[in-house]
């Protein structure tokens, strides 16, 4: 397959134009997205692309790339599958869009290839839906410097839709090959959001994240394949509305090493989790002046187990459960070390014990450090719910530790931390 070089700018900087667009510019083209304008039409790929610098990506070497028109990018191959489906993927029998879709945008069985390809496909999809640039809008792939790379959906529309409701995002790659081989940076950046579905896609709204093609590793962004991806625009994980970041190390998406924790969406009052896991993996993620922590499972398996962290003053919490005559504290839980709950499990359990000494700030992105099991696997929604107590001075609140989940169970799981003002 021929092979199209990617034009480096090293002069460009990687900042946003003066104005208040989150997408990055200033690198070259007549908008600043790039030279190349790869607006190639409805359901298509772009040839095979060079990558400026080599990637691992869930174990797989890559220098090279896929451009997708309908907002992601591929590795191996192309694809042009116009309705998302969720992650992870069965691999899809790409044939120009999803033709045998039912009317819910969902793939009849027969659309699905029984076991993966061995070059399997992987996407990172900043707005993986039906993009249609035919009637306006544009796709350009540009390099803000020899580390970086941008793929920037500027004003497109969705197949079938009114041509004046228009998207703009942007995908980054950087380089960061200076923490190890391989290694790199992706950063999602959205304008604007007009529209999330495409006339032929069964009302089946975006998808956004991250699939290694290997039906599972996955991650997958809160609001995808709903009406809610809109908020992608007016949230993030890094404090500035409309961007977020993750980390690759060692192939691996955050949430493998402590180093690189799963970061939350940012919300008024708290932080909100959304991430996959697998069973037996360890997930590090992080959540006034908190004196303890409710923990309650709103929807799913009841929780098996906890490990709360050390280094709070004798290492020793109060372990309250609700029963009919609200909290009840019924013994002490001992830092690191796994305390079972009774058979069955429990659905909420309070955790107290933290010094007003120890400052711990749960606004802060690295909090709290708590390991939980579950007694079945599937999907939880669930919320830590920090316990604040007034401080007269809290100028000097010390950084945080990172909060660790510790999951057993194989679920998608959804935490919201909220704060509770004693």
């Amino acid at each position: 397959m021929k092979k199209l070089q990617l034009a480096v700018l090293s002069t460009a900087l990687l900042v946003s134009a003066g104005h208040a667009s989150v997408m990055l510019n200033g690198f070259g083209g007549e908008l600043g997205y790039g030279t190349n304008d790869i607006s190639f039409g409805d359901d298509t790929s772009s040839n095979e692309l060079d990558l400026p610098f080599v990637i691992n990506y869930f174990g797989e070497v890559h220098d090279t790339f896929f451009i997708n028109s309908n907002g992601n990018i591929t590795f191996n191959d192309g694809f042009t599958t116009f309705t998302p489906q969720p992650f992870p993927l069965d691999r899809i029998a790409d044939g120009g869009g999803c033709e045998e879709c039912g009317d819910d945008g969902e793939p009849a069985p027969q659309a699905l290839l029984a076991e993966p390809e061995p070059d399997y496909l992987s996407m990172i999809a900043p707005f993986w839906a039906d993009v249609d640039v035919r009637d306006g809008g544009q796709i350009f792939l540009g390099a803000p410097d020899q580390n970086s790379i941008a793929v920037t959906w500027k004003d497109v529309a969705g197949y079938g839709l009114d041509s004046e409701q228009t998207n703009s995002f942007q995908l980054v790659l950087i380089n960061r090959d200076d923490t190890g081989a391989g290694n790199f940076d992706v950063e999602f950046r959205y304008d604007q959001i007009e529209w999330t579905t495409g006339s032929a896609s069964g009302g089946v709204a975006a998808q956004v994240g991250y699939d290694a093609g290997d039906g599972e590793n996955h991650f997958t962004l809160p609001g995808s394949r709903s009406e809610a991806v809109r908020d992608l625009v007016s949230t993030s994980n890094t404090g500035e509305d409309g961007v977020w970041r993750f980390a690759i190390r060692d192939g691996a998406l955050p949430g493998q090493t402590p180093l690189n924790p799963i970061m939350p969406v940012i919300v008024d009052g708290g932080f909100d989790f959304d991430f996959n896991v697998i069973e037996n993996e360890i997930v590090f993620i992080d959540p006034d002046v908190a004196v303890g922590y409710d923990y309650i499972v709103d929807q799913g398996p009841n929780i098996r187990s906890v490990i709360l962290p050390a280094g709070f003053d004798d290492d020793i919490y109060a372990l309250w459960l609700f029963g009919v005559n609200g909290w009840e504290e019924i013994g002490t839980i001992n830092a690191g070390e796994e305390y079972f709950f009774a058979s069955g499990g429990v659905n909420q359990f309070r955790i107290t014990g933290i010094d007003v000494d120890n400052a711990v700030d749960p606004e802060d992105l690295l909090a709290f450090v708590t390991g939980l099991s579950f007694v079945d696997a599937g999907q939880v929604q669930m919320r830590q719910v920090p316990i604040t107590e007034f401080v007269a001075d809290p100028s000097s609140v010390p950084g945080p530790q990172t909060l660790i989940l510790l999951v057993l169970a194989c679920f998608a799981l959804s935490v919201r931390s909220r704060k509770i003002t004693r």
